[in-house]
């Protein structure tokens, strides 16, 4: 959410007497020009089949719960998709889109979609169909962005191999054929990372680090801040020996053989892996995009069905309620949530308390029943995303 406060919320209030005067005194209170603190967008739901008492509250909690998993599963989408712009908060925000619509201009224009959801169902039967909706987006997420992570983290163990000095890196992008005696039943050629400071000493003392040395066969053919690599030709035999005198000396033998398949498969390992990431990194970025918006889409429907049902189960039938989006201004947040419990606490009689003790036990028995966040009306906070 980009703000410890909700700013926008979906609210149901009753027709006071009707539902456009609902609308016009809560504007009066918050979106006027005496007291421009939000906007209040009304929107329609259908005339969906209500059923009975103790199917609307057995519905009421699986709504509950299934909102709360819902918004777990759109924050993952859009925490995915920021990872995947690297954290790019500019191009993330321009591409969490529902449909066409920045998230907050959709929320402004929302309306049920009755063609994708009919009205003919019941809505535990909608209820249903969402979740279906969802949960068949968010198992091809999972599988998408799991093979996403396996090429990637399989690339970056090769990558990882090129980091690091010439005392640990790999030498296949470094040494060539040229470098190596090869064919030779006796001589070998070993590299050698010495570091830098100790070039001198090493041009010095190679030869005599043990027998069987070929003079003069050392070449540099590579160097960073730390390091310079070495070639040397001696017999095969003394490898082992000459290790342990370059280790004493700090001169550090690297363990490599010359294997032109090897090398050659690697090579296309990488080049292979790297067009793999790039190609499978576009399909994730795609139906990271498009799924957003759809599970985003998916997600206001539970909350509308949420605001219909518990609008029938405070207010009863027949239904004469409003829903409508609320969107505070910016550092109004507080003061437009607060203008609710005011101007709808006739709702519950409580505006009828004139006792400020009685308001404070009030207050602190909503705390202890865990509604520090009641309010007499119909609501849900929105979460935003970005």
């Amino acid at each position: 959410m980009a703000s410890g406060l909700p700013s926008v919320w979906f609210l149901s209030a009753p027709g006071n007497p009707t539902k456009q005067d609902t609308v016009a005194k809560l504007k009066d209170k918050i979106a006027s020009k005496a007291n421009d603190y939000a906007e209040v967008l009304p929107f329609q739901l259908p005339e969906f089949k209500v059923g009975t008492l103790d199917s609307l509250v057995v519905l009421s909690d699986e709504l509950a719960k299934t909102d709360q998993a819902f918004e777990a599963i759109v924050v993952k989408v859009a925490d995915g998709l920021r990872n995947l712009l690297n954290n790019d908060m500019d191009q993330w925000k321009a591409n969490l889109i529902v449909g066409d619509k920045r998230i907050e201009t959709y929320l402004k224009s929302f309306q049920w979609n009755a063609m994708k959801y009919r009205v003919d169902k019941t809505l535990k039967e909608l209820a249903d169909m969402v979740s279906q909706e969802v949960n068949s987006i968010d198992a091809l997420m999972k599988t998408k962005t799991q093979a996403y992570s396996q090429v990637k983290a399989a690339l970056q163990g090769i990558q990882r191999k090129t980091n690091g000095n010439l005392a640990v890196r790999t030498l296949n992008d470094i040494v060539k054929k040229e470098h190596f005696v090869l064919d030779s039943e006796y001589l070998t050629t070993a590299l050698v990372a010495v570091p830098k400071t100790l070039t001198k000493d090493w041009i010095e003392q190679y030869e005599t680090l043990t027998q069987m040395v070929v003079p003069r066969s050392t070449q540099k053919i590579a160097e960073d801040d730390e390091y310079a690599l070495f070639t040397v030709t001696l017999f095969q035999r003394v490898l082992e020996e000459f290790g342990n005198k370059a280790r004493e000396k700090k001169f550090i033998v690297r363990d490599f053989t010359w294997d032109p398949e090897r090398l050659s498969s690697e090579k296309k390992q990488l080049t292979d892996l790297t067009a793999s990431e790039r190609e499978q990194w576009a399909t994730l970025m795609r139906l990271s995009k498009t799924n957003f918006g759809e599970l985003f889409s998916c997600w206001m429907h539970i909350k509308a069905l949420r605001t219909f049902v518990e609008s029938i189960l405070r207010y009863g039938l027949p239904p004469n309620f409003q829903p409508m989006t609320i969107i505070a201004k910016p550092k109004h947040e507080k003061r437009v949530r607060d203008t609710f419990n005011k101007h709808f606490a006739y709702i519950d009689g409580s505006q009828n308390s004139t006792d400020a003790a009685d308001e404070g036990i009030d207050e602190t028995l909503q705390v202890l029943l865990g509604e520090k966040d009641y309010c007499p009306v119909v609501i849900f906070a929105i979460n935003t995303i970005a």
